[in-house]
């Protein structure tokens, strides 16, 4: 079944967030093909996800000594109620991530960077072993599309003055295909100046993020449609 997990990490309410807005129009289109049976949402700043305590870090050491195991077998491997816990708060998540066969990301650029509910995520969903195939040794993300849209205040694209203070795709990109994600299959999709209408200094690039957002939108159509 075609599956897709949806996840936002804007602070920003619906209305007022850039990136929520194209993950939502993706989403519609998505579910308008293909239903809702498959489509799974996380709100990553309305319910975070914790970051990791001492007892996942002990946990994942633990996983990696015994050469890697499968998800479902490491609550075997659990030590106490608090590497218990850990695993609970994690396994969802991987599971999550398994089973789709498009991850959507809502990204809005935070001090050059991701938000720190994305990172949160990042950080317990990428348990050692948890997307590995153990019989080949391949990624079990391999054919797992995802499609990341960013939201910028300012112009960080080729030949932009600040090109070099993205942190943003950079970052992800090299996650993403270190987990093994295949590069054909990873998607950017960026919405630029979207600070031109709200702050007087850039009023003079509305037009810019006018256009920005417009080929973002269609992005979004036709990546959903694909």
């Amino acid at each position: 079944m075609t599956s897709l997990l949806h996840l936002d990490s804007s602070a920003d309410r619906p209305g007022d967030s850039v990136s929520r807005r194209l993950t939502a129009l993706f989403a519609d289109t998505w579910r308008e093909l293909y239903g809702t049976a498959g489509y799974r949402y996380r709100d990553l700043a309305a319910d975070p996800v914790p970051f990791p305590a001492p007892a996942y870090c002990v946990l994942g050491r633990r996983v990696e000594r015994q050469g890697l195991v499968p998800p479902g077998e490491v609550a075997g491997l659990v030590g106490d109620a608090d590497e218990k816990r850990e695993w609970e708060l994690t396994l969802p998540l991987v599971t999550e991530l398994l089973a789709a066969d498009t991850v959507l990301v809502g990204v809005p650029m935070y001090n050059f960077s991701i938000p720190a509910a994305l990172k949160a995520w990042i950080d317990r969903v990428t348990f050692p072993g948890a997307f590995t195939d153990h019989e080949t040794g391949e990624s079990l993300l391999r054919g797992t599309r995802v499609v990341v849209v960013t939201a910028r205040g300012g112009a960080y694209g080729p030949g932009t003055p600040r090109e070099a203070f993205d942190f943003q795709e950079p970052y992800l990109r090299t996650y993403f295909g270190n987990l093994g994600v295949a590069e054909e299959n990873l998607c950017f999709v960026h919405a630029e100046m979207t600070m031109a209408d709200r702050l007087p200094e850039l009023a003079r690039f509305q037009e810019m993020a006018a256009k920005s957002l417009t080929t973002a939108q269609t992005s979004m159509t036709t990546l959903a449609s694909a």
